[in-house]
């Protein structure tokens, strides 16, 4: 299956336009929308179209329009976009179907490489990865493992120090190992590995 059609839910309209140019550019078609409650009630075709949706809007959020157009289109790409800060909240919205999630700031290239992922991924394949974590931390060690399912859930270094009893400066040197182990530069990408989705 072939995508040619993007649809951006942001209540910014900076971001909004940036993508918009952005994507037109690389000969997409695209749709804006400024909230997600005015996405629903479009209630555009879901054929052959990546949705690229802001986690945090006023009104339905992008957890709840996610939930919408997950029970209207299960096969659906939709990448998730948040700033820092709302990573718990992107966490969730890939557990609750989202295929990726990319940070804010973001670079035009990561964006377009995960649209093109996805459309691949879409097209050849229905089956998730039954228990990524598991395979996905196997080289860590332990206290390793430990440390990456706390930043999975964004928490800071401060607030991980606190709960495994260890001073900051152990937690940050775990995190710089656990990266470079895994082959990472961010939470984002831990995320997506703990999940089964490619970076």
């Amino acid at each position: 299956m072939t995508h040619h059609s993007v649809h951006i839910v942001d209540d910014d309209d900076q971001v909004r336009t940036s993508l918009r140019f952005l994507l037109e550019t690389s000969g997409y078609d695209v749709e804006t929308f400024v909230s997600g409650d005015a996405y629903i009630a479009a209630a555009p075709s879901l054929d052959d179209t990546v949705l690229i949706l802001d986690v945090r809007m006023p009104g339905r959020d992008g957890l709840e329009t996610l939930t919408d157009v997950r029970g209207r289109s299960g096969r659906m790409p939709v990448i998730m976009i948040s700033g820092h800060g709302d990573i718990p909240l992107a966490v969730k919205a890939m557990q609750s179907g989202a295929d990726d999630f990319v940070e804010k700031p973001f670079v035009a290239r990561r964006i377009l490489s995960a649209i093109e992922r996805l459309q691949s991924n879409h097209a050849s394949s229905d089956e998730p990865n039954p228990d990524p974590a598991g395979d996905a931390l196997s080289p860590l060690t332990p206290r390793e493992r430990e440390v990456a399912l706390h930043l999975s859930k964004g928490r800071p270094n401060k607030v991980i120090a606190h709960e495994l009893g260890v001073s900051v400066r152990t937690v940050e040197t775990h995190r710089a190992r656990l990266m470079s182990k895994l082959g990472i530069k961010s939470v984002a990408d831990l995320v997506r590995l703990m999940l089964g989705r490619p970076a």
